[in-house]
């Protein structure tokens, strides 16, 4: 994938980049841009090109605990699925969080996403808790990796 370009937000553009494919595929979760300003800070956030079309975003959350559990979460717009971008952008969180020291990496995906739900699991996640956040109606997927 040589024409396929992740980088690290570097200005407005591409955080709004980012934020246009998270709030396409978690539209129950709408981020403002000062609210990806403020996860950029302390989130390890990527954004993927192809050329010039935008194709995905990526999280990686590092741990906050003595668990040294790290979140990775791979996102791709869905006119872009099953051409690997997800398995470069997963591959890409994976390594962070191992770079984090790692012990335990998880993800979390939206119910309603059955297409992340079926990419995480085939990648050896296993669900460890289904959870509502106030107010919302669609609920929220705990993975860990196996």
């Amino acid at each position: 994938m040589s024409d396929l370009r992740i980088q690290q937000p570097d200005g407005e553009a591409t955080l709004k980049d980012w934020q246009h494919v998270h709030n396409v595929i978690i539209p129950t979760h709408f981020l403002s841009l000062d609210e990806v300003r403020e996860r950029a800070q302390r989130h390890h956030l990527e954004v993927a090109y192809r050329g010039d079309d935008l194709i995905g975003c990526s999280t990686v959350r590092p741990p906050t605990d003595d668990t040294l559990t790290v979140t990775v979460i791979a996102r791709v717009l869905a006119a872009h699925r099953g051409q690997g971008f997800g398995e470069e952008l997963y591959a890409r969180g994976l390594s962070r969080a191992r770079e984090l020291g790692a012990e335990v990496i998880e993800t979390v995906v939206l119910s309603s996403n059955e297409d992340g739900l079926r990419f995480a699991r085939k990648h050896g996640f296993v669900e460890t808790d289904r959870y509502l956040l106030p107010g919302d109606s669609i609920p929220w997927i705990d993975l860990r990796l196996a």
